[in-house]
């Protein structure tokens, strides 16, 4: 009997990309200008929108082997044939294989799920929710800025998980692990322990400044 992950297998063109990460139902602005990835564009663009972005170490110069599909929702040609475009994150895969890699990477993939959740992830997600709005309202107050969450910040445990993996800024590494975990809860726990951690460092941040501001 054939598994489920088997069937979901297909060849997906793969662009790597430096410190990059994508998660799904999120946007990734791109500007194509190299050769071989404004051919695979091309390509892409006569059949069903749809590639295969995978994060690249550039220090230890590997490519990570788990990513995210994306999809072109909007794109607009430049002289040269260079492209801007507007993709936006979808499924989650793990490339099985590689087809070939030139002129550019094609993989044999297979889409990955989080497991279903064993008990109720509201508490959870409300608790990293307050912990973003309080990381968010401190760095308002230090960079004396109006930073505000946007309206439309995801209410469900899972989409809200990808938005706030995909706001860390600087920490590629981290993200991949984000990106690779399977398991909503998991996600979501580690994301309370940077945003407290986060959280708790702009606040000492904090008393020093108005220490100082007082005297």
């Amino acid at each position: 009997m054939t598994s489920s992950s088997k069937i979901a297998v297909r060849e997906l063109p793969l662009f790597p990309l430096p410190e990059v990460v994508l998660f799904p139902t999120r946007p990734l602005p791109l500007y194509i200008f190299e050769f071989r990835y404004r051919i695979m564009m091309n390509t892409i663009l006569e059949s069903d929108r749809r590639f295969g972005v995978l994060m690249f170490d550039p220090v230890k110069g590997t490519i990570a082997n788990t990513g995210c599909c994306a999809e072109i929702v909007h794109h607009q040609r430049l002289p040269d044939d260079r492209i801007k475009m507007m993709t936006l994150g979808q499924q989650r895969f793990r490339v099985l294989e590689y087809v070939r890699e030139k002129p550019y990477r094609v993989g044999l993939v297979e889409w990955i799920e989080d497991q279903p959740p064993t008990k109720d992830l509201r508490p959870l997600s409300t608790e990293v929710e307050q912990l973003l709005r309080d990381v968010v309202r401190l760095s308002a107050k230090l960079t004396e800025q109006n930073i505000e969450l946007p309206e439309d910040l995801p209410d469900l445990p899972t989409e809200l998980s990808y938005w706030v993996a995909s706001n860390l800024y600087g920490v590629a590494p981290e993200q991949q692990l984000l990106l690779e975990m399977q398991d909503t809860v998991t996600r979501l726990e580690r994301e309370a322990e940077i945003l407290t951690s986060t959280r708790n460092h702009l606040a000492a941040r904090a008393v020093l400044k108005d220490t100082f501001s007082e005297k």
